[in-house]
């Protein structure tokens, strides 16, 4: 990445990471090789979801690595542009929704006029 804010990650790290942690780091990728194996969802609807998940978690690392293996799946530029579509709903859409916790609050006249 060419932001300093974010190092590039690398095959060093990856395994300083392993070194570090072993047996978490082995769950975990065991856990994400496990989630993202066809099942009821196939792979590149999975890493669709991903997508959109790591735009709504803004992980930029999460958005490289899972638009490229979208891509990988056979995903299309335009079905991956819908799902960053979808997460900017559902991101904006969660604080509308929420605002039912300040419209109550207000409207139970628990607050200072």
């Amino acid at each position: 990445m060419s932001d300093s804010l974010y190092p590039q990650a690398t095959p060093e790290i990856a395994a300083q990471r392993k070194k570090l942690a072993p047996k978490p780091n082995d769950a975990f990728e065991a856990f994400s090789k496990a989630v993202f194996a066809d099942g009821a969802l196939e792979g590149q609807t999975k890493q669709l979801i991903a997508v959109a998940v790591a735009h709504v978690t803004q992980c930029p690392y999460c958005i490289k690595g899972h638009t490229r293996l979208a891509s990988k799946a056979g995903a299309t530029d335009e079905q991956i542009m819908e799902a960053i579509w979808v997460a900017a709903e559902m991101r904006a859409g969660g604080a509308y929704a929420h605002s039912t916790l300040a419209l109550d609050t207000l409207n139970g006249h628990n607050h200072a006029h």
